[in-house]
């Protein structure tokens, strides 16, 4: 089975570790909106957990804002993601336990490898995960 490959701009991605590092103790968490299936749009929400240091939870009224902005900007969610301080770029048991858009795509960055930070992209269906391969685009 090959696997199906996701791109991300240079722009989103930077966005997307920037978030993780200026929040190393606690999961960061958003929504990725696109247009035409590329990626355009980054929304961080906050995470509203009641452990944020090893769960994430989107904040409802961010979620549902980030969704209808979205929605007026002619973008489709493409994305959600969080990241994990302190384990692997991979889903957790809750992660796929909770995962609830099987057309999004789950991006986890890793705060956990020294000195080099990781994103790594996920399908989550009906508890079947299948890693994507992520390429960068230049802006």
């Amino acid at each position: 089975m090959q696997t199906q490959e996701i791109q991300l701009s240079r722009k989103i991605t930077t966005q997307l570790l920037h978030l993780a590092q200026i929040s190393p103790d606690q999961e960061i968490c958003g929504l990725i909106g696109a247009h035409k299936g590329i990626a355009t749009t980054c929304y961080p929400i906050n995470n509203t957990a009641k452990h944020p240091e090893t769960r994430f939870q989107l904040d409802a009224k961010q979620q549902i804002s980030a969704i209808s902005t979205m929605r007026d900007k002619n973008e489709a969610l493409f994305a959600i993601f969080h990241s994990h301080p302190t384990s692997p770029a991979t889903p957790s048991s809750t992660d796929i336990k909770l995962a609830t858009y099987p057309d999004a795509v789950y991006l986890i960055i890793s705060l956990n490898t020294k000195g080099v930070l990781e994103i790594r992209g996920f399908k989550i269906n009906s508890k079947s995960v299948e890693e994507m391969s992520l390429s960068l685009l230049s802006d």
